[in-house]
């Protein structure tokens, strides 16, 4: 049997595709008429009708009870039954304005299919997946208004036996892109013990793990019995397919990393970066008030705030001079600038405020390296020395001619660490959670301070992993695979 089932009412229904062993009744599903030993990693719910107490109702619920996932599950066939409304964000809304004028959409409503997030209509793909993550079940019928705002007037449920024979096909290509292992034969005597995911995206100019380091990754995981597909922001409808997802590609609040692990979580997948570990990691404001509160050691910082624009003066008098200004989202020292002097000031000022409302000002504190120690479900797992770039203050020098330097590092075994930077570090990542952190120390005299908790830590081939070499990729993965059969 497949590690997908895919339910209809009735056979017929199934007579315009391929045939597969994946296909079950609604009533064989109900009946549990199927090898009661599979234990499908998910279950795509085609039923005539998702109605309250009908079989396709039950076929979803049961599933959930089950222990199998499944699209849709009983809180997205609640919500189309209820009629709960979704707006499209402003971005959204402008694109979809564009797209009706530029096809001189002149009815007052007009109705878009949806086929696991994708559509026919060229134009207007980010909406469907829009939507699709708002109601994950396979196929959508929506209703759009012409209006420039609240375009969407109803989502509801569009049924197999419905689709014309031209919308059969699109159906078949969006399962084929949505679920990659329906038609694929099996050789394998043991099923996967997990469905990885490892989001990463393809040409990024500073990634947390270099190509060596994800082919690393996805050696082990295969010597490990993981299902690993390296996968893109496109494959965001597909993450139902996963029992979890890896995010190897620099998160940030506001962006599709972060909407990626928040659907995961919301499903049930395990994920890392979790999305309340990306809320409070990649915002140096909030980890600013997080150390102050819990007594964790750190430079000296002050919030600045465009509604009151701080001079030179008022901010030395309170962290001394020269400081760092910071936006809160910055990463690989970008968005950083020293300020020396009034006129620094003024002039980050005028170019950072059109960024953030709020900027962090800190303490300069020169060292020679900071320690980046690697946190994993409140263990540590790897230690790093990163040093300065040649003449600059920070580890990478971003100069104007857009090149850019990074400095040296030293991996060292944990037992060489001073144990005050590890458990300094550790008492800091549990204020985020149990996942995956990289914790900056700097160490001034003999007493270790907080710089920064990352979420989504540099892992990279000869660097993270010099000391434990593929030892720092089995025990990442096998994480996965013990909060997923745990």
């Amino acid at each position: 049997m497949s590690n997908v089932f895919i339910l209809v009412n009735d056979l017929n229904d199934w007579k315009p595709y391929y045939e597969a062993d994946s296909i079950l009744t609604v009533s064989q599903y109900l009946e549990h008429k199927y090898d009661i030993d599979a234990s499908p990693k998910l279950v795509i719910n085609l039923a005539r009708n998702y109605g309250y107490n009908s079989e396709g109702y039950y076929s979803s619920l049961l599933a959930q009870a089950r222990g199998h996932k499944v699209i849709p599950n009983v809180q997205t066939i609640n919500k189309l039954s209820t009629g709960t409304g979704v707006r499209m964000p402003i971005s959204l809304q402008k694109l979809y304005n564009q797209w009706v004028e530029k096809n001189q959409i002149t009815t007052d409503i007009w109705y878009l299919n949806i086929y696991f997030g994708r559509c026919a209509e060229p134009g207007l793909e980010k909406i469907a997946r829009f939507i699709f993550d708002n109601y994950p079940c396979p196929l959508l019928k929506v209703a759009f208004n012409t209006r420039s705002r609240n375009q969407i007037e109803a989502v509801t449920p569009l049924y197999i036996n419905e689709l014309t024979e031209p919308q059969q096909d699109i159906f078949a290509n969006a399962l084929d892109g949505f679920n990659k292992k329906v038609w694929r034969v099996h050789h394998q005597s043991q099923p996967p013990v997990c469905y990885l995911g490892i989001l990463y995206e393809p040409g990024e100019k500073f990634p947390p793990s270099d190509k060596q380091a994800m082919n690393r990754f996805m050696e082990i995981a295969k010597k490990m019995n993981i299902h690993a597909e390296l996968i893109t922001e496109e494959d965001a409808p597909r993450l139902l397919e996963f029992d979890a997802l890896f995010i190897r590609t620099t998160t940030s609040l506001n962006h599709y990393t972060y909407y990626m692990s928040q659907k995961a979580a919301s499903n049930d997948l395990v994920v890392i970066d979790d999305p309340v570990s990306i809320i409070r990691c990649t915002n140096k404001v909030y980890l600013s008030e997080l150390f102050q509160k819990e007594n964790i050691p750190a430079p000296k910082s002050k919030l600045l705030f465009r509604v009151d624009r701080p001079s030179y003066a008022s901010v030395t008098e309170q962290i001394g001079s020269p400081f760092v200004l910071k936006i809160p989202d910055g990463s690989f020292s970008i968005g950083m600038r020293k300020i020396t002097c009034e006129q620094e000031l003024e002039e980050a000022l005028d170019a950072m405020f059109k960024e953030s409302a709020i900027l962090l000002a800190q303490a300069f504190t020169p060292t020679e390296f900071d320690w980046r120690i690697g946190i994993l479900d409140g263990e540590p797992l790897f230690a790093c020395k990163y040093y300065m770039a040649k003449n600059h203050w920070q580890i990478y020098h971003h100069s104007s001619n857009g090149k850019s330097v990074c400095g040296a590092w030293d991996t060292l075994p944990l037992y060489k660490v001073p144990k005050s930077v590890i458990d300094l570090a550790l008492k800091a990542s549990s204020l985020i959670g149990k996942g995956l952190y990289g914790v900056d120390l700097k160490v001034i005299g003999d007493k270790p301070m907080v710089i920064e908790i990352n979420d989504n830590p540099s892992i990279d081939h000869e660097v993270e992993d010099a000391v434990l070499g593929d030892e720092l990729y089995y025990r990442i993965l096998n994480y996965f695979v013990q909060k997923v059969n745990g």
